[in-house]
């Protein structure tokens, strides 16, 4: 018998066998084998790092969104130049257009008709008042007055007579010899002959006068500007034809001017106050005027006062008909500011301007007094302070946001 040394058999240790267990699969699905611990691992990194990639991409894009959408907005918000208003008007005078027109200024027509004989002055003459201008040959004027002055004679005669039968009527009525009937006729015919006389008379009267016309005079101390007829010239004084011009006069010692003053200034069109004019053929020379009266009425269609400023022409060096300018001094009161012009803006709503106020675009009305061209004087709406934006766009409203493209100095955009 064996020794239980003998009958104990080793048997080699099992290795480890690695055993890949069939996970469960649902069902018609074959099973699928258990993935190691150390596969995972990287599966879970590389998920990770992939999940890292997409998120780093979509914040990426995300903040580049949204820099593009903060970058779009500002871009969106206009960017404008200001400037700050100009305190008082570059003059404190009003200048003012006019014409010159003389002091006394009437055509010269003829009052009876006739062929023009002579005439005695031409353009440029100075006349007096009284002074003989023209002569008119009247024929038919004179053989009227020749036929009505024997009228005339012959009812003075008939009154003479009348007279006389008259007397002697009434001096036999009174003993008798005649009838009060036949005094009454004489009577009566009296009084008719004696209106036919008055009658008579009345009409050489009016020929005296029509034939005096045939010389005409001038009505006033002047300078004849016009002559519109000559020797042999047809003059037809006929209420039925239009009247033909002989002479113009015009008064010139003195001028007149007539302006009209915007509403606005209508302080400075006082009675009294001086004025200056200048002309453009006469530089570096004033001339001096007044003001000596004013409608006292502001025309509803233009806004203006209508001023009457008179000048002394002594020397005839000024004429009728000039174009000058007219010079009033504007009141101490009147304040006001100068903006250039390119900052208006033209709408329905009116005149306005744009200003910077607390970062946004502000509309504001305004009143504009005198244009100087490149600069317009403002009378209300503005303070010296206010930042008006220049050039500004059609699409500029109230409240929207701005950027200032400058900082000029004189005020603040506050």
């Amino acid at each position: 018998m064996a020794s239980s040394e003998e009958n104990v058999i080793t048997t080699p240790e099992p290795e480890t066998i690695e055993v890949q267990t069939m996970q469960p699969s649902p069902a018609g699905l074959s099973p699928r084998p258990e993935i190691s611990r150390g596969k995972a691992t990287l599966l879970v990194a590389a998920l990770t790092a992939i999940a890292l990639m997409i998120y780093s991409g979509i914040h990426s894009r995300a903040a580049a969104e949204s820099r593009l959408t903060k970058r779009t907005e500002e871009a969106a918000i206009p960017t404008v130049a200001v400037v700050f208003p100009r305190e008082g008007a570059p003059t404190q005078e009003l200048v003012l257009p006019g014409n010159t027109q003389a002091f006394s200024d009437a055509p010269i027509y003829a009052r009876t008709s006739g062929y023009l004989k002579r005439w005695y002055f031409d353009i440029g003459a100075h006349v007096q008042r009284g002074q003989l201008l023209a002569e008119i040959e009247t024929p038919e004027v004179d053989q009227q007055l020749q036929q009505a002055q024997a009228e005339l004679d012959t009812a003075q005669a008939n009154l003479n007579i009348a007279k006389i039968t008259a007397n002697r009527w009434l001096d036999l009525v009174s003993t008798g010899s005649v009838s009060q009937q036949e005094t009454d006729q004489a009577v009566s015919n009296l009084s008719a002959v004696k209106a036919a006389a008055a009658s008579s008379a009345a009409n050489v009267r009016r020929l005296v006068q029509l034939q005096a016309f045939e010389n005409v005079y001038a009505p006033f101390d002047g300078i004849i500007t016009a002559r519109n007829t000559d020797i042999g010239a047809l003059i037809d004084a006929g209420a039925s034809t239009q009247p033909r011009e002989l002479f113009h006069i015009a008064a010139i010692q003195k001028l007149r001017l007539y302006v009209s003053v915007p509403e606005v200034y209508s302080r400075a069109a006082r009675s009294g106050a001086p004025a200056t004019l200048t002309l453009d053929e006469f530089p570096g020379q004033t001339f001096h005027g007044t003001l000596v009266r004013n409608a006292n009425s502001i025309d509803v269609a233009s806004r203006t006062l209508l001023v009457e400023v008179e000048v002394d022409n002594p020397t005839g060096q000024l004429l009728p008909g000039a174009y000058v300018f007219v010079h009033l001094k504007l009141p101490d009161e009147t304040r006001s500011v100068t903006i250039p012009s390119n900052t208006l803006i033209f709408r329905k709503e009116g005149l306005q301007v744009g200003l910077v106020r607390n970062g946004k675009a502000e509309l504001v009305p305004v009143k504009i007094g005198r244009d100087y061209g490149n600069t317009v004087e403002i009378v209300s709406g503005l303070q010296p302070t206010d930042a008006i934006i220049v050039d500004p766009s059609d699409s500029l409203v109230s409240g929207l946001p701005v950027h200032l493209s400058n900082k000029p100095a004189g005020g603040s955009s506050r």
